[in-house]
């Protein structure tokens, strides 16, 4: 059991810097993005010629003509940078997911008994949850904010909360474990997913209202509103896995210590974070709420998901102290 727990830190090690590498590419990526200058031809006339004449006209047809171009123009260039990237990620990921059920198999039991566990199985269902999100819509745009996340996510758990491998406290010695914490890491995945197409929908405004010529890598992306429907998507898939973890929790609470709900500090949280997002849901969807209001709800949601797993865990105490540290 100890040479599972040791392999499981050096295929952790390991994909902590496979990690590096593709955040570096896809870092790289975003700034070729941004020193790119579009001289695609539309109508005989350059892009920026092109542009100039969107400006004075209101034809949408000419603009319609005009966007594919400038995004082909400042996309030329980036993909060998986005393909090494997200290579890198998968085969980071591959690592990741090989040291989490190292873990698992060191101790016998599922790997998220602690917060060292619970941070390890949680990036890694995140990045499953971004490198599978593929195959719906092409995200790799946020490929260096994921990267960068899941890096210093793991880092930081991997060095200030490590602990050795140990049995399970008997409240948590129940298939519940299984279904509560997996659910919850799979809800955060893709709250972490809306919160970066809320990031760069953010930017995408700022550009468009400011022209801030540091974000050119931005004309690349889809637009705002397209950002925000996206994000409105993944996270009410989020959404229902929070709920679904809300409603595990109480029946495992239930079994556990007797009652469906007792106003411990991490229950609490758990439904204020369900308060947040059924807000956020219900604003955009009967208020009419757009725009930066329903993006910057959406990062609150997340923030508050993070505020949980760290300050709570960490600074207060109740029956779901299971730090390990």
């Amino acid at each position: 059991m100890e040479n599972f727990a040791a392999l499981s830190l050096v295929a952790v090690y390991s994909a902590m810097g496979v990690y590096t590498l593709s955040f570096i590419m896809f870092t790289l990526d975003l700034a070729k993005r941004s020193a790119a200058r579009p001289v695609a031809v539309v109508a005989g006339a350059t892009v920026n010629e092109a542009s100039a004449s969107v400006a004075e006209s209101s034809s949408a047809s000419v603009a319609t003509a005009v966007r594919p171009a400038v995004d082909a123009a400042l996309a030329s260039g980036a993909t060998r940078f986005q393909r090494i990237a997200f290579a890198l990620a998968v085969l980071g990921w591959l690592l990741h997911f090989g040291g989490t059920v190292l873990r698992g198999l060191a101790g016998g039991r599922v790997p998220w008994a602690n917060m060292f566990e619970f941070g390890l199985t949680a990036t890694a269902i995140g990045m499953g949850v971004f490198l599978l999100a593929q195959f719906w819509k092409d995200l790799k745009f946020l490929g260096a904010y994921i990267t960068g996340f899941t890096l210093l996510s793991l880092g930081i758990v991997t060095v200030n909360f490590y602990v050795d491998v140990v049995p399970l406290p008997p409240a948590l010695q129940s298939a519940w474990l299984v279904i509560h914490v997996f659910v919850a890491s799979l809800a955060t995945g893709f709250f972490a997913i809306g919160a970066g197409l809320s990031i760069m929908q953010l930017l995408s405004s700022r550009r468009a209202a400011h022209k801030t010529e540091g974000l050119r890598f931005v004309d690349t992306l889809p637009g705002a509103t397209t950002l925000e429907s996206l994000a409105y998507r993944v996270n009410v898939i989020g959404f229902v896995f929070w709920t679904f973890t809300l409603i595990a929790g109480a029946i495992w609470a239930e079994r556990a210590w007797g009652r469906y709900w007792g106003w411990d500090t991490k229950e609490v949280w758990t439904f204020i974070i369900w308060t947040l997002f059924a807000g956020y849901i219900h604003a955009r969807a009967t208020r009419g709420w757009r725009g930066d209001r329903s993006a910057w709800l959406a990062i609150v949601g997340f923030s508050a998901v993070i505020f949980n797993y760290t300050i709570v865990n960490l600074f207060f105490k109740g029956l779901h102290s299971y730090s390990g540290l």
